[in-house]
C-alpha cells in the first residue's frame, strides 16, 4: 500500500495544480516548519563539533525557561510555542481542503482510537527501549551531546506542559514529515524509496543538534515510521507512539535526573 498518495491523491475540485505549484507549496511548509528547523539544527551542530571539548561534555536543552524567575510570563511564552508550533500543522489542513480532502486522509482523525492507541504503545515501547540504549551508547562513543529534555522550573504547571510539548511534537512531525510529505512526493511522481529516503533523512536532520546519534537513531526511525504508514495508511498511531516516546524523555528526566546513575545530566 502506497499511502504516500492516498485516496485520491489526484483529484482536485477544478484545476489540478501543476507539479511547479505542488514543489512550492511543499518547500514552503517545509521552510516554515521542520526543513527550517533542519537548517538551524545543521547550524548547531556545526558550532558543536568547532568548539573545544567532546560533543558528550555539551548539552542540548530541550525544554528550557522562556522567563526564568517570572512564572506566569514564562508559562505565557510555553504555550505560545506550542500553538505556533502547530501553525504548519493547520496549514497542511488547509491545503488539504484545496484537493477537497482532510487530515483525514492522512488517518489523522479519531475515527479509529482504540487500534490507534495500541499500535502507538507497542510502537513506543519497542523503539523506547532501543532508543535509550542506543542513546547511552552514542553519547558513551562520544557522537551525542547530552540531551537535556527539560530545565523548567519546579512550578504547577511543569508537567502539563511537558505533555503538551510533547503532544505538539507528535503531531507536527507525523502530520509534515510522514503523512502530508509522503502524499505530495508521491503526487510529484517521487518513487517510494526516494521518498522514504527524503522524510527519513529530514527527520534525521533536524535532530543534528543532538549529534551523530541524534541523527541516525532519528533516521532509523523514520525509516520505520514512513514502513508502518505505508502498511496502516494512517498517521495515527504514529502520533501516539511519538507523543508516548516524548512523555516518557520528557516527564521521566524530570523524575529522574540526579537521583539514578545511568541517566546523564548537565
Amino acid at each position: 500500500m502506497q499511502a504516500e498518495a492516498g485516496p485520491g491523491a489526484d483529484s482536485f475540485p477544478g484545476e489540478r495544480p501543476s507539479r511547479r505549484i505542488l514543489r512550492d507549496e511543499t518547500l514552503l511548509v517545509l521552510a516554515l516548519s521542520l526543513g527550517a528547523s533542519g537548517v538551524s539544527a545543521l547550524i548547531s551542530f556545526i558550532g558543536s563539533v568547532t568548539r573545544p571539548g567532546g560533543l558528550k561534555d555539551q548539552a542540548a536543552t530541550l525544554n528550557a525557561s522562556a522567563a526564568p524567575g517570572r512564572p506566569w510570563l514564562d508559562l505565557a511564552w510555553q504555550l505560545f510555542g506550542i500553538a505556533t508550533a502547530l501553525v504548519p500543522v493547520a496549514l497542511v489542513a488547509h491545503l488539504l481542503l484545496r484537493e477537497g480532502r482532510s487530515l483525514r486522509t492522512l488517518g489523522f482523525d479519531r475515527t479509529r482510537p482504540w487500534p490507534d492507541l495500541g499500535r502507538g504503545a507497542v510502537i513506543a515501547a519497542v523503539i523506547g527501549s532501543t532508543g535509550i540504549a542506543f542513546y547511552l551508547a552514542a553519547r558513551g562513543f562520544g557522537f551525542n551531546l547530552t540531551v537535556v529534555p527539560e530545565a523548567l522550573p519546579a512550578v504547577w504547571w511543569k508537567y502539563p506542559v511537558l505533555i503538551l510539548s510533547a503532544l505538539q511534537n507528535a503531531i507536527l512531525e507525523e502530520v509534515v514529515v510522514v503523512g502530508y510529505l509522503l502524499r505530495r512526493l508521491g503526487q510529484l511522481g517521487w518513487t517510494p524509496g526516494t521518498a522514504l529516503a527524503a522524510s527519513s533523512v529530514l527527520r534525521g536532520s533536524y535532530h543534528l543538534y543532538q549529534g551523530i546519534g541524534g541523527f541516525v537513531g532519528n533516521l532509523v526511525m523514520g525509516v520505520v515510521f514512513v514502513w508502518l504508514y505505508r502498511r496502516w495508511g494512517r498517521v495515527g498511531p504514529l502520533v501516539v507512539a511519538h507523543s508516548l516516546l516524548d512523555i516518557g524523555a520528557f516527564v521521566g528526566y524530570a523524575l529522574l535526573a540526579g537521583k539514578v546513575g545511568w541517566l546523564p545530566t548537565a
